[in-house]
């Protein structure tokens, strides 16, 4: 038993550490977010040659807003052209999609217990079309409920010449709706990490996350890895792995948007984020030591190193606040939100006074539930009034922190619980969850301009 414990104790000790280095990582990194943005690069005539793929399961109630977006961008048509991937579909994607005048790829499963998901039909889709690096430049992958800015191809071209012709470009990832209290959860956290960590490391001349929908990814490059490899419930995040070990870039453009449909109910949400947890872990645990082998190799700078894999293990802490569960501080426990500034904080600031021992416990108490409230007030006034102000050009009243500090409340223990599930989890890769859509265009907030 005594052993148990001291192996107990020192895990604990363990997550303190890495819940104070994530707390000050984030706070040193949400400083670079506050200056507003600028353009970056200068505007280019159309260059580039895009191939876009919409993956699409049984999304007949979007799939037309989709057509219809994708048939209307601002960029010459001879330099681009779409595909709806019709994968597995049970309704009618596919007869929508080519009514409208679409290109479909239909895709099936080749036996009952074949594995499915956005990564084989992105795979099953390049090999449909095998000379896409010697016809496109780039490749950009939007989800089938999502809308987009008209300019966001015109954006990409401009900074993918401008900026020398990096690996990946993630556009800015706004809400499609924002209505009630998982929605608002979801397009808060998003406003934060748009500017606190996307835009921040952007500035750093770090590499930016891939956010799954709304980014472009050189041809040559994919083509250089053997098509569409990555086979994870998160191939975003483990393209974004297997770009920076390459030594790749991933930029990210401040001033285009795609607007994506955010769950409304808490059923949908947790499962989109077990999804998102189990490929996320999946990747962070295999990845770890190549990250760490090219990085004792000089192949990714320190300061490259560091931000992936604060990235890679910012769903640690609510494995720690389990740990600090079963050693009976259950009072104590800290909110954790995944991949953003306060999901470190939280958990640190109980790191940073838990560490003086028992004898301090009163302090500890005091000094922790201050740290946890300027953490709260930071991230959800702060970072978020800014943010909302400068990008999305509204101010929040005061009058809507108690909806927006409920909205965290209950999404609090859906984040925390499907990330300690998602480690328990994470081999298994094999089953996508499909997330349902139903927003229309004119049912949206975000709607694309023009």
């Amino acid at each position: 038993m005594r052993v148990v414990e001291t192996i107990f104790q020192v895990l604990t000790m363990i997550g303190n550490a890495w819940m104070t280095i994530l707390l000050a990582y984030y706070i040193y990194l949400s400083v670079f977010g506050f200056r507003r943005n600028t353009r970056s690069y200068a505007p280019q005539a159309p260059q580039a040659r895009f191939l876009i793929l919409v993956p699409a399961h049984n999304e007949a109630a979007v799939i037309a807003d989709m057509v219809h977006n994708l048939a209307s961008l601002d960029y010459p048509s001879e330099l681009y052209d779409f595909y709806i991937i019709a994968d597995n579909c049970t309704d009618d994607t596919a007869q929508i999609a080519r009514s409208l005048g679409a290109k479909v790829i239909e895709t099936r499963k080749e036996s009952k217990n074949a594995p499915t998901g956005k990564p084989v039909a992105l795979k099953k889709a390049l090999e449909h079309l095998p000379d896409y690096a010697e016809r496109y430049d780039l490749l950009m992958i939007f989800d089938a409920d999502n809308l987009m800015d008209r300019s966001i191809l015109r954006e990409v071209n401009s900074q993918y010449i401008s900026e020398e012709r990096p690996e990946i470009i993630q556009c800015y990832l706004g809400s499609k709706n924002q209505k009630g209290l998982v929605a608002l959860f979801y397009h808060v956290t998003y406003t934060i990490t748009n500017r606190f960590m996307n835009l921040a490391k952007y500035r750093l001349g770090l590499n930016v996350s891939v956010g799954g929908t709304g980014f472009a990814i050189q041809t040559a490059y994919l083509k250089r890895r053997g098509g569409w490899t990555t086979m994870s419930l998160t191939e975003d995040f483990e393209m974004q792995v297997d770009v920076t070990i390459n030594g790749g870039r991933i930029l990210w453009n401040h001033n285009v948007r795609i607007y994506d449909e955010k769950p409304t109910n808490f059923i949908a949400s947790f499962r989109q984020r077990v999804r998102w947890s189990q490929g996320h872990w999946f990747v962070a645990l295999r990845n770890t030591p190549r990250l760490m082998k090219v990085w004792l190799k000089g192949g990714v700078s320190f300061a490259e190193m560091l931000a992936l894999l604060t990235y890679m293990y910012s769903m640690a802490a609510p494995v720690f606040m389990l740990l600090l569960f079963i050693n009976g501080l259950l009072e104590y426990l800290n909110p954790l939100l995944y991949g953003h500034v306060l999901a470190a904080a939280m958990i640190a600031a109980e790191a940073a006074v838990s560490a003086g021992g028992a004898q301090h416990g009163l302090w500890s108490r005091v000094l922790m539930s201050l740290s946890s409230v300027l953490m709260i007030g930071y991230s959800f006034v702060v970072l978020y009034w800014w943010a909302e102000r400068v990008d999305n050009g509204k101010r929040l009243s005061l009058l809507h922190l108690p909806y927006i500090l409920l909205s965290y409340g209950l999404n609090l223990i859906n984040v925390s619980a499907t990330q300690v599930l998602g480690l328990f989890k994470h081999r298994q890769q094999n089953k996508w969850v499909k997330t349902r859509h139903k927003i229309r265009q004119q049912q949206s907030i975000g709607a694309p301009e023009g």
